[in-house]
């Protein structure tokens, strides 16, 4: 598994050869695929424990003031308990060895034959993402289209008709 071994997430140690106990998942909350994903790890038994915090809250930057939370709303990031911080396809690697269920795809997808697949998937998950906020897709949050249909998390769907602002509403 690819660690970057810093000590940008805490600032005074050096996290090579600490063992990890705990994962913060730094995840965007905006992103549709991050809640999924976020959502479907608390669902894992997990062999290492997982916690889950908004990428760029204020919680984030209370906890890691070293890491850059700009680049963690860009590519997901993982911190461990010790310090060590993983990025991008490492990242994805850290979370899955921590599910009891998953932890032996982690360790394929650490060699050097299944780590083009794993950086074929962050790769994908990367471009769906952005294209999802480059055309103003749902992020998750709330959805309204022009045919009147809106979606909130918290509400659910609702139908609002289409106003009449030229004073001819269709009744058909």
């Amino acid at each position: 598994m690819t660690t970057v071994t810093t000590t940008e997430a805490h600032g005074h140690r050096d996290a090579a050869g600490v063992p990890v106990r705990r994962l913060t998942v730094l995840y965007d909350a905006d992103c549709s695929l991050c809640t999924f994903v976020r959502d479907w790890l608390g669902r894992q038994p997990q062999l290492v424990p997982l916690e889950p915090v908004a990428a760029g809250s204020a919680e984030a930057a209370a906890r890691f003031p070293g890491l850059d939370h700009g680049a963690t709303l860009e590519e997901i990031t993982v911190v461990g308990d010790g310090g060590q911080v993983y990025r991008g396809t490492a990242a994805w690697i850290v979370t899955l060895w921590a599910l009891r269920e998953h932890r032996a795809l982690a360790h394929r997808l650490s060699t050097p034959a299944g780590a083009g697949l794993a950086k074929g998937a962050v790769l994908a998950a990367a471009k769906w993402r952005g294209a999802r906020k480059k055309n103003g897709g749902w992020g998750g949050g709330a959805y309204h289209a022009a045919d009147g249909w809106s979606f909130d998390r918290h509400r659910g769907w609702t139908y609002t008709p289409p106003g009449c602002a030229d004073g001819a509403c269709s009744t058909g």
